[in-house]
């Protein structure tokens, strides 16, 4: 009878430590934690413990995994994940494409893009990738004309026509909602402009297709992409349920990427 006791606690302590296994993420509050939120329940039944760590910047998520204190992020696309690696000498690689945001132009004191000022004040995301993202759209709207506009890592320097004289500011994303009514246009990325309570689809002044190529993704580490609690997150990521959950609660801001 000991020995069948010792058995039974030894089979549920395996159980236990099966049921146990977690999963740390880094994500930004929206869309990204809203969505891996909606995950738990199915990780639950795939026995992972999914943990979300919610920050407002673009930097921490990164190192935060790369230092081995979290497993895995869910906030960039790839344009930045590169740059950040090459910058900072980290080596976080993608698991999996997830959905796009398409970026937009945003104003509290005009209607259009035509009814901006000569001499406008136009305030873009200061990280390289988006700051060109944000430059590209421009171009496209034909507000400024680039030297190369398919250049993702564009500056203001790379500006060779500019019929408006716009004067443009380079601040942290995080920061753009709040200077909006400080500034004729500022182009936001689509999880801080959801914080902020806009509509991309409808306040947006112009806004990039849902052909976007900077699909947010699921990010992790070389020694642990492979695992198993990473790789049913993803599979989870890629789930019936998420796409229409994506589709259903931002109508358009999201986009599925699968």
């Amino acid at each position: 009878m000991k020995k069948l006791l010792a058995g039974l606690a030894v089979l549920a302590a395996f159980h236990t430590a099966q049921a146990a296994e977690t999963l740390s993420v880094a994500a930004t509050p929206v869309p990204h934690a809203e969505i891996l939120e909606f995950v738990k329940p199915i990780l639950a039944k795939e026995g992972v413990e999914l943990k979300v760590r919610v920050f407002t910047d673009y930097v921490q998520p990164n190192l935060q995994v790369q230092q081995k204190n979290l497993d895995a992020n869910f906030f960039q696309h790839q344009p930045y994940l590169d740059e950040f690696n090459a910058s900072r000498k980290t080596e976080l690689v993608s698991v999996t494409g997830v959905h796009v945001e398409p970026f937009g132009a945003y104003s509290s004191k005009h209607k259009s893009l035509a009814d901006l000022p000569l001499g406008a004040t136009v305030a873009i995301p200061n990280d390289a990738t988006n700051g060109g993202r944000a430059l590209l759209l421009l171009d496209k709207a034909g507000v400024i004309k680039l030297k190369d506009n398919s250049n993702i890592a564009a500056t203001p320097k790379d500006i060779v026509e500019n019929p408006k004289a716009i004067k443009v500011r380079e601040l942290e994303a995080a920061t753009l909602p709040r200077v909006l009514n400080q500034v004729d246009l500022a182009l936001i990325n689509t999880n801080y402009a959801l914080e902020a309570k806009l509509n991309p689809t409808q306040d947006a002044l112009v806004i990039e297709g849902s052909d976007s190529p900077y699909v947010n993704i699921l990010v992790a580490r070389p020694d642990n992409k492979d695992s198993s609690a990473v790789q049913k997150l993803a599979k989870a990521l890629h789930s019936e349920e998420v796409r229409k959950f994506i589709e259903d609660n931002y109508q358009g801001a999201v986009v599925p990427a699968f």
